[in-house]
Protein backbone atom coordinates (compact mmCIF):
# COMPACT_ATOMS: atom_id res chain seq x y z
CA UNK A 1 0.00 0.00 0.00
CA UNK A 2 1.22 3.05 -0.97
CA UNK A 3 1.97 5.93 1.99
CA UNK A 4 0.70 8.80 -0.33
CA UNK A 5 -2.90 6.91 0.05
CA UNK A 6 -2.38 6.47 3.64
CA UNK A 7 -1.31 10.45 4.01
CA UNK A 8 -4.71 11.29 1.86
CA UNK A 9 -7.11 9.83 4.20
CA UNK A 10 -5.65 10.54 7.59
CA UNK A 11 -5.66 14.46 5.70
CA UNK A 12 -9.26 14.01 5.39
CA UNK A 13 -9.67 12.89 9.11
CA UNK A 14 -7.78 15.68 10.12
CA UNK A 15 -9.57 18.61 8.66
CA UNK A 16 -13.13 16.69 9.35
CA UNK A 17 -12.21 17.33 12.74
CA UNK A 18 -10.76 20.82 12.65
CA UNK A 19 -13.84 21.52 10.91
CA UNK A 20 -15.95 20.50 13.91
CA UNK A 21 -16.89 16.92 13.00
CA UNK A 22 -18.07 14.37 15.69
CA UNK A 23 -16.82 10.95 13.64
CA UNK A 24 -15.62 10.93 9.82
CA UNK A 25 -13.86 8.38 8.11
CA UNK A 26 -12.12 8.49 4.68
CA UNK A 27 -11.40 6.34 1.70
CA UNK A 28 -8.50 7.17 -0.68
CA UNK A 29 -8.50 5.12 -4.09
CA UNK A 30 -6.07 5.01 -6.89
CA UNK A 31 -5.81 3.40 -10.32
CA UNK A 32 -3.92 3.05 -13.18
CA UNK A 33 -5.52 1.26 -16.63
CA UNK A 34 -4.35 0.06 -19.79
CA UNK A 35 -6.63 -0.66 -22.89
CA UNK A 36 -6.34 -1.42 -26.14
CA UNK A 37 -8.76 -2.44 -28.94
CA UNK A 38 -8.11 -3.93 -31.98
CA UNK A 39 -10.58 -4.49 -35.20
CA UNK A 40 -9.67 -6.33 -38.39
CA UNK A 41 -6.39 -6.53 -37.12
CA UNK A 42 -5.90 -2.77 -36.94
CA UNK A 43 -5.45 -1.01 -33.60
CA UNK A 44 -8.14 0.76 -33.37
CA UNK A 45 -8.43 2.70 -29.57
CA UNK A 46 -5.87 2.82 -27.50
CA UNK A 47 -6.58 4.55 -23.68
CA UNK A 48 -4.51 4.73 -20.93
CA UNK A 49 -5.99 6.88 -17.37
CA UNK A 50 -4.63 6.90 -13.88
CA UNK A 51 -6.22 8.86 -11.53
CA UNK A 52 -6.88 9.48 -7.45
CA UNK A 53 -10.46 10.28 -6.16
CA UNK A 54 -10.91 10.58 -2.04
CA UNK A 55 -14.20 10.34 -0.18
CA UNK A 56 -15.01 12.10 2.97
CA UNK A 57 -18.28 10.78 5.42
CA UNK A 58 -18.68 12.99 8.54
CA UNK A 59 -21.11 12.59 10.91
CA UNK A 60 -22.24 15.65 13.46
CA UNK A 61 -24.27 13.48 16.33
CA UNK A 62 -26.41 11.15 14.31
CA UNK A 63 -26.22 13.29 11.11
CA UNK A 64 -23.87 12.57 8.09
CA UNK A 65 -22.98 13.49 4.39
CA UNK A 66 -20.90 12.40 2.25
CA UNK A 67 -18.35 14.64 -0.38
CA UNK A 68 -15.77 13.63 -2.56
CA UNK A 69 -13.39 14.89 -4.97
CA UNK A 70 -10.54 14.24 -7.63
CA UNK A 71 -7.95 16.68 -6.61
CA UNK A 72 -6.35 16.14 -3.24
CA UNK A 73 -4.29 19.50 -2.74
CA UNK A 74 -4.85 20.86 0.93
CA UNK A 75 -7.15 23.67 -0.24
CA UNK A 76 -9.76 20.93 -1.66
CA UNK A 77 -9.47 18.71 1.38
CA UNK A 78 -9.98 21.74 3.75
CA UNK A 79 -12.82 23.00 1.44
CA UNK A 80 -14.31 18.96 1.31
CA UNK A 81 -14.52 19.12 5.45
CA UNK A 82 -16.00 22.31 5.84
CA UNK A 83 -18.62 21.88 3.21
CA UNK A 84 -19.13 17.63 4.62
CA UNK A 85 -19.68 19.39 8.15
CA UNK A 86 -21.89 22.12 6.58
CA UNK A 87 -24.03 19.73 4.99
CA UNK A 88 -24.27 17.09 7.97
CA UNK A 89 -25.92 20.36 10.04
CA UNK A 90 -28.59 20.24 7.66
CA UNK A 91 -29.12 16.68 7.35
CA UNK A 92 -31.94 15.22 9.01
CA UNK A 93 -31.30 12.65 11.93
CA UNK A 94 -30.75 8.71 11.47
CA UNK A 95 -30.13 6.54 14.55
CA UNK A 96 -28.91 3.98 13.10
CA UNK A 97 -25.96 5.93 11.33
CA UNK A 98 -22.45 5.89 12.90
CA UNK A 99 -19.09 4.80 12.28
CA UNK A 100 -17.54 1.28 13.83
CA UNK A 101 -16.83 0.98 17.62
CA UNK A 102 -12.77 0.54 18.06
CA UNK A 103 -13.40 -2.64 19.32
CA UNK A 104 -15.16 -4.00 16.28
CA UNK A 105 -12.34 -3.18 14.10
CA UNK A 106 -9.84 -5.64 11.74
CA UNK A 107 -6.53 -6.08 13.52
CA UNK A 108 -5.53 -8.73 10.36
CA UNK A 109 -4.60 -5.89 7.89
CA UNK A 110 -1.58 -7.65 5.80
CA UNK A 111 -3.17 -8.01 2.43
CA UNK A 112 -0.09 -10.42 1.00
CA UNK A 113 -1.30 -13.80 1.60
CA UNK A 114 -4.06 -12.98 -0.77
CA UNK A 115 -1.76 -12.92 -3.80
CA UNK A 116 -3.80 -9.96 -5.10
CA UNK A 117 -0.95 -8.48 -6.79
CA UNK A 118 1.56 -9.36 -9.94
CA UNK A 119 4.94 -8.37 -9.15
CA UNK A 120 6.07 -8.46 -12.96
CA UNK A 121 6.39 -5.40 -14.35
CA UNK A 122 3.33 -3.27 -16.26
CA UNK A 123 2.79 -4.60 -19.76
CA UNK A 124 4.01 -2.73 -23.05
CA UNK A 125 0.91 -1.82 -25.38
CA UNK A 126 2.68 -3.03 -28.01
CA UNK A 127 2.25 -6.85 -26.14
CA UNK A 128 -1.46 -5.91 -25.12
CA UNK A 129 -2.09 -5.52 -28.51
CA UNK A 130 -0.83 -8.23 -29.99
CA UNK A 131 -2.12 -10.29 -27.89
CA UNK A 132 -5.52 -9.13 -29.17
CA UNK A 133 -4.62 -9.44 -32.39
CA UNK A 134 -3.77 -13.10 -31.97
CA UNK A 135 -7.35 -13.41 -30.29
CA UNK A 136 -8.46 -11.77 -33.56
CA UNK A 137 -7.09 -14.34 -35.87
CA UNK A 138 -8.11 -17.19 -34.23
CA UNK A 139 -11.67 -16.30 -33.85
CA UNK A 140 -11.30 -15.19 -38.11
CA UNK A 141 -10.54 -19.04 -38.72
CA UNK A 142 -13.01 -20.91 -37.29
CA UNK A 143 -15.73 -21.41 -39.95
CA UNK A 144 -18.58 -19.56 -39.91
CA UNK A 145 -17.38 -16.53 -38.39
CA UNK A 146 -18.56 -13.72 -41.12
CA UNK A 147 -17.05 -11.10 -38.57
CA UNK A 148 -14.92 -9.82 -35.20
CA UNK A 149 -16.95 -6.90 -33.85
CA UNK A 150 -13.96 -6.29 -30.83
CA UNK A 151 -11.41 -7.75 -29.66
CA UNK A 152 -9.75 -5.97 -26.01
CA UNK A 153 -6.65 -6.82 -23.95
CA UNK A 154 -6.19 -4.26 -20.99
CA UNK A 155 -4.38 -4.70 -17.72
CA UNK A 156 -5.15 -2.25 -14.50
CA UNK A 157 -3.42 -1.70 -11.18
CA UNK A 158 -5.81 -0.35 -8.15
CA UNK A 159 -5.27 1.40 -5.01
CA UNK A 160 -7.20 1.46 -1.74
CA UNK A 161 -7.24 2.90 1.74
CA UNK A 162 -9.84 3.45 4.74
CA UNK A 163 -9.35 5.43 7.84
CA UNK A 164 -11.58 6.68 10.49
CA UNK A 165 -11.88 8.43 13.46
CA UNK A 166 -12.02 5.29 15.46
CA UNK A 167 -8.39 4.27 14.47
CA UNK A 168 -8.48 2.05 11.88
CA UNK A 169 -6.16 2.33 9.06
CA UNK A 170 -5.77 -0.13 6.03
CA UNK A 171 -5.41 -0.49 2.48
CA UNK A 172 -4.81 -2.90 -0.15
CA UNK A 173 -3.18 -2.82 -3.60
CA UNK A 174 -4.39 -5.25 -6.46
CA UNK A 175 -3.83 -6.06 -10.32
CA UNK A 176 -5.62 -7.15 -13.90
CA UNK A 177 -4.82 -8.44 -16.72
CA UNK A 178 -7.94 -9.25 -19.29
CA UNK A 179 -8.63 -10.70 -22.79
CA UNK A 180 -12.07 -10.91 -24.81
CA UNK A 181 -13.08 -11.27 -28.21
CA UNK A 182 -16.69 -10.95 -29.45
CA UNK A 183 -17.44 -13.08 -32.95
CA UNK A 184 -20.60 -12.87 -35.18
CA UNK A 185 -22.20 -15.14 -37.45
CA UNK A 186 -25.20 -14.98 -40.29
CA UNK A 187 -25.93 -11.51 -42.09
CA UNK A 188 -28.74 -8.45 -41.66
CA UNK A 189 -31.15 -9.67 -39.51
CA UNK A 190 -29.43 -12.99 -38.87
CA UNK A 191 -26.46 -11.97 -37.04
CA UNK A 192 -25.87 -13.54 -34.10
CA UNK A 193 -22.73 -13.05 -31.45
CA UNK A 194 -20.76 -14.63 -28.38
CA UNK A 195 -18.08 -13.71 -26.82
CA UNK A 196 -15.06 -15.40 -24.69
CA UNK A 197 -13.02 -13.65 -22.04
CA UNK A 198 -10.42 -14.40 -19.18
CA UNK A 199 -9.67 -12.01 -16.54
CA UNK A 200 -7.06 -12.93 -14.02
CA UNK A 201 -4.63 -10.67 -11.25
CA UNK A 202 -1.43 -12.66 -12.61
CA UNK A 203 -0.80 -12.75 -16.06
CA UNK A 204 0.96 -15.96 -15.70
CA UNK A 205 -3.07 -17.41 -14.81
CA UNK A 206 -4.30 -15.90 -18.60
CA UNK A 207 -5.77 -18.80 -20.93
CA UNK A 208 -4.13 -18.40 -24.21
CA UNK A 209 -5.18 -15.92 -26.35
CA UNK A 210 -5.86 -18.52 -29.52
CA UNK A 211 -8.11 -20.21 -27.16
CA UNK A 212 -10.39 -17.05 -26.03
CA UNK A 213 -10.57 -16.29 -29.83
CA UNK A 214 -11.23 -19.46 -30.81
CA UNK A 215 -14.04 -20.31 -28.63
CA UNK A 216 -15.96 -16.93 -29.22
CA UNK A 217 -15.78 -17.98 -32.51
CA UNK A 218 -17.11 -21.48 -32.20
CA UNK A 219 -20.02 -20.05 -29.70
CA UNK A 220 -20.92 -17.57 -32.42
CA UNK A 221 -21.05 -20.12 -35.05
CA UNK A 222 -23.09 -22.27 -32.39
CA UNK A 223 -25.93 -19.30 -32.15
CA UNK A 224 -26.40 -19.03 -36.49
CA UNK A 225 -29.74 -19.81 -37.75
CA UNK A 226 -31.45 -19.39 -34.59
CA UNK A 227 -35.15 -19.87 -33.94
CA UNK A 228 -37.93 -19.62 -31.71
CA UNK A 229 -39.00 -22.71 -29.29
CA UNK A 230 -42.01 -23.34 -29.29
CA UNK A 231 -44.20 -22.04 -25.71
CA UNK A 232 -44.93 -24.55 -23.62
CA UNK A 233 -43.76 -25.97 -19.80
CA UNK A 234 -39.84 -27.44 -20.26
CA UNK A 235 -36.62 -28.26 -18.45
CA UNK A 236 -34.09 -25.38 -18.50
CA UNK A 237 -30.37 -25.64 -18.00
CA UNK A 238 -28.66 -22.20 -16.99
CA UNK A 239 -25.21 -22.31 -18.36
CA UNK A 240 -22.33 -21.22 -15.89
CA UNK A 241 -21.71 -18.37 -17.41
CA UNK A 242 -25.38 -16.47 -16.59
CA UNK A 243 -25.94 -19.28 -13.68
CA UNK A 244 -24.77 -16.89 -11.30
CA UNK A 245 -27.62 -14.43 -12.21
CA UNK A 246 -30.19 -16.80 -10.38
CA UNK A 247 -27.83 -16.94 -7.22
CA UNK A 248 -27.14 -13.07 -7.81
CA UNK A 249 -31.39 -12.33 -6.99
CA UNK A 250 -31.05 -14.72 -4.23
CA UNK A 251 -28.22 -12.49 -3.12
CA UNK A 252 -29.96 -9.06 -3.49
CA UNK A 253 -33.09 -10.34 -1.82
CA UNK A 254 -30.89 -11.56 1.75
CA UNK A 255 -29.22 -7.89 1.72
CA UNK A 256 -29.92 -6.47 5.28
CA UNK A 257 -30.72 -3.03 3.56
CA UNK A 258 -33.67 -4.41 1.49
CA UNK A 259 -34.80 -6.36 4.10
CA UNK A 260 -34.83 -3.52 6.17
CA UNK A 261 -37.10 -1.71 3.67
CA UNK A 262 -39.48 -4.28 3.83
CA UNK A 263 -38.94 -4.74 0.33
CA UNK A 264 -37.90 -8.55 -0.13
CA UNK A 265 -39.23 -11.66 -1.48
CA UNK A 266 -36.98 -13.19 1.49
CA UNK A 267 -38.06 -10.91 4.03
CA UNK A 268 -40.12 -13.73 6.19
CA UNK A 269 -37.59 -16.92 5.02
CA UNK A 270 -34.97 -16.27 7.63
CA UNK A 271 -34.27 -19.71 9.06
CA UNK A 272 -36.59 -21.73 5.98
CA UNK A 273 -35.14 -23.83 3.17
CA UNK A 274 -34.72 -22.13 0.13
CA UNK A 275 -32.41 -24.19 -1.60
CA UNK A 276 -32.32 -28.22 -2.13
CA UNK A 277 -31.23 -29.95 0.83
CA UNK A 278 -27.65 -30.30 1.02
CA UNK A 279 -26.36 -27.21 -1.05
CA UNK A 280 -24.43 -24.53 0.68
CA UNK A 281 -23.98 -21.11 -0.35
CA UNK A 282 -20.77 -19.75 1.04
CA UNK A 283 -19.46 -16.30 1.43
CA UNK A 284 -15.53 -17.08 0.95
CA UNK A 285 -13.68 -13.20 1.09
CA UNK A 286 -10.28 -14.83 1.58
CA UNK A 287 -9.90 -16.79 -1.82
CA UNK A 288 -6.47 -15.95 -2.97
CA UNK A 289 -5.49 -14.50 -6.22
CA UNK A 290 -9.43 -13.56 -6.83
CA UNK A 291 -10.13 -10.42 -7.44
CA UNK A 292 -11.96 -8.33 -4.64
CA UNK A 293 -10.94 -10.63 -1.96
CA UNK A 294 -10.48 -8.76 1.19
CA UNK A 295 -9.39 -9.17 5.12
CA UNK A 296 -11.75 -5.81 5.91
CA UNK A 297 -14.66 -4.22 4.59
CA UNK A 298 -15.56 -0.60 3.65
CA UNK A 299 -16.08 0.41 7.29
CA UNK A 300 -13.07 -1.49 9.11
CA UNK A 301 -14.39 -4.54 10.07
CA UNK A 302 -13.48 -7.85 9.99
CA UNK A 303 -14.71 -10.31 6.86
CA UNK A 304 -14.67 -13.60 7.26
CA UNK A 305 -16.42 -16.75 6.10
CA UNK A 306 -19.71 -17.29 6.32
CA UNK A 307 -22.71 -19.91 5.05
CA UNK A 308 -25.39 -17.77 4.07
CA UNK A 309 -27.43 -20.73 3.05
CA UNK A 310 -26.19 -24.17 4.91
CA UNK A 311 -27.88 -26.97 4.08
CA UNK A 312 -30.39 -24.93 2.00
CA UNK A 313 -31.71 -22.92 5.02
CA UNK A 314 -31.27 -19.45 4.72
CA UNK A 315 -28.92 -18.61 7.78
CA UNK A 316 -29.32 -14.77 8.06
CA UNK A 317 -29.13 -11.45 6.18
CA UNK A 318 -26.08 -9.05 4.35
CA UNK A 319 -25.59 -6.42 6.68
CA UNK A 320 -23.15 -3.04 7.53
CA UNK A 321 -23.56 -1.31 10.55
CA UNK A 322 -26.48 0.88 9.69
CA UNK A 323 -29.18 -2.25 8.23
CA UNK A 324 -27.68 -4.07 11.26
CA UNK A 325 -28.38 -1.36 13.70
CA UNK A 326 -31.80 -1.15 12.10
CA UNK A 327 -32.37 -4.75 12.26
CA UNK A 328 -31.35 -5.55 16.09
CA UNK A 329 -28.09 -7.28 14.52
CA UNK A 330 -24.88 -7.25 14.16
CA UNK A 331 -22.46 -6.71 10.99
CA UNK A 332 -21.79 -9.68 9.04
CA UNK A 333 -18.62 -7.20 7.94
CA UNK A 334 -20.46 -7.12 4.80
CA UNK A 335 -19.79 -2.96 4.06
CA UNK A 336 -18.96 -2.13 1.13
CA UNK A 337 -18.08 1.66 -0.30
CA UNK A 338 -16.86 4.19 -2.96
CA UNK A 339 -15.69 7.27 -2.52
CA UNK A 340 -19.00 8.74 -3.48
CA UNK A 341 -21.41 7.81 -0.65
CA UNK A 342 -22.00 5.90 2.19
CA UNK A 343 -21.44 1.96 2.63
CA UNK A 344 -24.04 -0.63 1.89
CA UNK A 345 -24.23 -4.30 2.26
CA UNK A 346 -22.68 -6.35 -0.35
CA UNK A 347 -21.08 -9.75 -0.60
CA UNK A 348 -17.57 -10.03 -1.95
CA UNK A 349 -17.52 -13.80 -3.18
CA UNK A 350 -19.45 -16.75 -3.13
CA UNK A 351 -19.14 -20.36 -3.28
CA UNK A 352 -22.37 -22.55 -3.56
CA UNK A 353 -21.96 -26.61 -3.46
CA UNK A 354 -21.70 -27.93 -6.89
CA UNK A 355 -23.50 -31.05 -8.43
CA UNK A 356 -21.74 -34.49 -9.09
CA UNK A 357 -22.90 -34.32 -12.94
CA UNK A 358 -21.35 -32.74 -16.37
CA UNK A 359 -23.55 -29.97 -18.29
CA UNK A 360 -23.13 -32.84 -20.67
CA UNK A 361 -24.60 -35.14 -18.80
CA UNK A 362 -27.66 -33.29 -17.42
CA UNK A 363 -28.48 -32.07 -21.11
CA UNK A 364 -28.57 -36.30 -21.83
CA UNK A 365 -31.10 -36.44 -18.79
CA UNK A 366 -32.98 -33.32 -19.62
CA UNK A 367 -34.86 -35.16 -22.94
CA UNK A 368 -36.60 -32.02 -24.24
CA UNK A 369 -35.95 -28.33 -22.92
CA UNK A 370 -33.67 -25.57 -23.50
CA UNK A 371 -30.01 -24.83 -22.73
CA UNK A 372 -29.76 -21.06 -21.55
CA UNK A 373 -26.70 -19.09 -23.21
CA UNK A 374 -27.80 -15.66 -22.63
CA UNK A 375 -29.91 -13.25 -20.97
CA UNK A 376 -31.27 -10.01 -21.82
CA UNK A 377 -33.78 -7.67 -20.13
CA UNK A 378 -34.97 -8.06 -16.71
CA UNK A 379 -38.49 -8.32 -15.08
CA UNK A 380 -38.13 -9.47 -11.45
CA UNK A 381 -40.81 -8.03 -8.79
CA UNK A 382 -38.56 -7.91 -5.20
CA UNK A 383 -41.98 -8.51 -3.22
CA UNK A 384 -43.24 -11.52 -4.82
CA UNK A 385 -40.04 -13.49 -6.63
CA UNK A 386 -41.86 -13.49 -9.40
CA UNK A 387 -39.28 -13.98 -12.76
CA UNK A 388 -39.18 -13.32 -16.50
CA UNK A 389 -36.47 -12.65 -18.64
CA UNK A 390 -35.36 -12.67 -22.61
CA UNK A 391 -33.55 -15.62 -23.37
CA UNK A 392 -31.31 -17.47 -26.11
CA UNK A 393 -29.57 -20.78 -26.38
CA UNK A 394 -29.67 -24.34 -27.76
CA UNK A 395 -32.66 -26.65 -27.98
CA UNK A 396 -32.17 -29.88 -26.62
CA UNK A 397 -34.09 -32.80 -28.16
CA UNK A 398 -33.51 -36.33 -27.08
CA UNK A 399 -30.73 -35.22 -25.22
CA UNK A 400 -29.01 -33.55 -27.46
CA UNK A 401 -28.08 -30.12 -28.87
CA UNK A 402 -30.90 -30.04 -31.77
CA UNK A 403 -30.59 -26.49 -32.76
CA UNK A 404 -29.97 -22.62 -31.42
CA UNK A 405 -33.03 -20.57 -30.22
CA UNK A 406 -33.45 -16.92 -29.49
CA UNK A 407 -36.61 -14.50 -29.05
CA UNK A 408 -37.97 -16.27 -26.04
CA UNK A 409 -39.18 -15.65 -22.41
CA UNK A 410 -38.48 -17.91 -19.67
CA UNK A 411 -40.76 -16.99 -16.62
CA UNK A 412 -41.17 -19.04 -13.07
CA UNK A 413 -41.18 -17.60 -9.74
CA UNK A 414 -37.73 -17.73 -7.43
CA UNK A 415 -39.38 -19.43 -4.56
CA UNK A 416 -39.94 -22.48 -6.41
CA UNK A 417 -37.11 -22.08 -8.63
CA UNK A 418 -34.65 -22.11 -6.33
CA UNK A 419 -35.70 -24.69 -4.22
CA UNK A 420 -35.47 -27.14 -7.56
CA UNK A 421 -32.10 -26.69 -8.73
CA UNK A 422 -29.60 -29.68 -9.63
CA UNK A 423 -25.99 -28.38 -9.99
CA UNK A 424 -23.96 -29.23 -12.56
CA UNK A 425 -19.69 -29.38 -11.45
CA UNK A 426 -18.42 -27.11 -14.30
CA UNK A 427 -17.87 -24.12 -11.64
CA UNK A 428 -15.03 -21.40 -12.44
CA UNK A 429 -12.64 -21.75 -9.15
CA UNK A 430 -11.10 -18.29 -9.93
CA UNK A 431 -14.05 -15.80 -10.60
CA UNK A 432 -15.70 -13.86 -7.95
CA UNK A 433 -19.48 -15.82 -7.92
CA UNK A 434 -18.30 -20.18 -8.30
CA UNK A 435 -21.41 -21.13 -9.13
CA UNK A 436 -21.82 -23.82 -11.78
CA UNK A 437 -24.57 -24.31 -14.65
CA UNK A 438 -28.01 -24.89 -12.54
CA UNK A 439 -31.14 -26.56 -14.16
CA UNK A 440 -34.50 -26.15 -13.12
CA UNK A 441 -36.91 -28.92 -14.09
CA UNK A 442 -39.49 -27.06 -15.10
CA UNK A 443 -40.09 -23.38 -16.62
CA UNK A 444 -42.56 -21.33 -18.53
CA UNK A 445 -41.38 -20.96 -21.83
CA UNK A 446 -43.22 -18.41 -24.41
CA UNK A 447 -41.63 -18.86 -27.81
CA UNK A 448 -43.24 -19.54 -31.39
Amino acid sequence: MTQSLADLTHRLIDAAKAAGADSADAVAVAGTSVSIDVRNSVLEQAERSEGTDIGLRVFVGHKSANVSASDTSNRTIEEMAARAVAMANEAPKDPHAGIADATQLATDLDPSRLDLVDDGPEPNPAWLEDQARIAEAAAQTVKGVAQVQSTSAGYGRHQVHLAATNGFSGGYESTSHSLSSVAISGAGTGMERDYDYDSRIHLSDMRDATEIGRIAGERAVARHGARKPKTGTYPVLFDERIASSLIGHLLSASNGAMIARGSSWLRESMGKRILPKGMDLIETPHRARVSGSRLFDGEGLPTSERKIIEDGILTGWTLDLAAARKLGLESTGSASRGTSGPPSPSVSHVTLTQGMQSPFEIIREMGTGLLITSMIGSTINPNTGDYSRGASGLWIENGEIAYPVNECTVAGNLHDMLARIIPANDARKHISGVIPSLMIDAMTLAGA
